[in-house]
């Protein structure tokens, strides 16, 4: 992002139980005409027969009886197995609960919260579409008042912005099951804010929070504290962790050249725009990686913020499991995962696998939200 910025400023069920219910109405009209039958009320000659029949009613009674159970029993078998193979098939029929999403990601590829989007999308399997957007000119966006990325457009209509409020929105949609995604963006409101520096930014209200039913926060949040810690460590990877990106990958003069190659590589760019912003704009992150650091108050040698800030979340996990989530990453596992993701082919990267205890976890989770195509 900060890079960007240099670049810039440089019903068929209700049918069948329809259907169910006509057939119960006809059981009884059948089941009379089986008893008129059993009894002998089919003739003319009734009353003059009635004495005579005397001692076979009763067990004319109970062949009656028995008629009517066992036609009773084989009507509710019909019933129930049409019906368990109609629900079958709408079961193997009905799309998958996100497929029926068209999603859009417009992003930067080497921008951390992107990451942090597509580390989502591809952990749940939510197909989408990606527009790379140019840094420099943003012509893919110029539709939208919300001038930064990510953005996802879903099914052409509803946009949602922030990454974090896209994977709470998301996520509260795959859960909840009963809303549409324009019903659960209401629980996140835009407002205006000011930053550290002063300046107007807009920020949206819970947008570390999964909108979801008690029963379903109860299952989606087994522990205590679960929910919690989640919401906690998301929060640190968007106001902690990702500040320790740029004065990382920026360390050194060479550091930086070799970051804006991998941007250049991966980004939108075109030929003047990719020679400017590998020479010049290396140069003015390294500069501004400095500037990053007294903001942030990091040490003298970045890396060792870095690898702080990665074990404090390796402890916090603990020995016990394999993520935060538990046997599953969850939101926060996705979201530390997709900021430290954007480092990967760089010193820094290299670095940090090698100097802290974050290795097998990171493994873990790439294997996770490994894209299936």
């Amino acid at each position: 992002m900060m890079a960007a910025a240099c670049v810039r400023t440089l019903s068929k069920v209700g049918r069948l139980v329809l259907d169910t219910q006509t057939s119960a109405a006809l059981a009884p009209r059948i089941s009379m005409r089986c008893q008129r039958r059993a009894y002998g009320t089919g003739g003319a000659g009734f009353r003059s027969r009635l004495s005579l029949a005397a001692p076979v009613r009763a067990s004319g009674t109970v062949l009656g009886c028995a008629f009517l159970l066992g036609g009773g029993f084989g009507l509710y078998q019909t019933l129930k197995l049409t019906l368990q193979r109609h629900l079958a098939e709408e079961k193997a029929n009905a799309p998958e609960l996100g497929t029926d999403l068209k999603l859009t990601l417009y992003q930067y590829k080497t921008c951390p919260f992107c990451s942090k989007v597509r580390a989502f999308l591809d952990y749940h399997g939510l197909p989408y579409e990606i527009v790379e957007v140019n840094p420099v000119m943003r012509q893919e966006i110029k539709w939208s008042t919300y001038r930064k990325v990510p953005i996802l457009m879903v099914n052409g209509m509803v946009q949602l912005n922030d990454s974090s409020v896209i994977v709470s929105v998301l996520k509260t949609y795959l859960v909840s099951k009963e809303k549409t995604i324009s019903e659960i963006l209401a629980c996140y409101p835009e407002m205006k804010a000011k930053n550290d520096s002063g300046k107007d930014v807009i920020e949206f209200g819970n947008k570390y929070w999964v909108m979801v039913r008690d029963a379903d926060a109860d299952h989606l949040y087994p522990g205590k504290d679960t929910r919690k810690e989640e919401i906690k460590w998301r929060k640190w990877a968007d106001e902690w962790l990702v500040h320790l990106i740029s004065p990382n990958v920026y360390r050194t003069p060479t550091e930086a050249l070799a970051s804006f190659d991998y941007i250049v590589r991966e980004g939108k760019f075109g030929t003047f725009e990719g020679f400017f912003a590998k020479y010049f704009g290396a140069a003015a992150m390294w500069i501004i990686s400095m500037r990053l650091k007294n903001k942030h108050h990091l040490q003298d040698d970045v890396r060792q913020d870095l690898y702080n800030a990665v074990n404090d979340w390796v402890a916090a996990i603990g020995k016990n499991k394999e993520f935060m989530g538990g046997d599953q990453p969850n939101l926060a596992d996705l979201a530390v995962f997709g900021v430290l993701r954007v480092m990967e082919g760089l010193q820094a990267f290299d670095d940090m696998v090698e100097n802290t205890k974050v290795k097998n976890w990171y493994r873990r989770v790439q294997k996770a939200t490994q894209r299936v195509s």
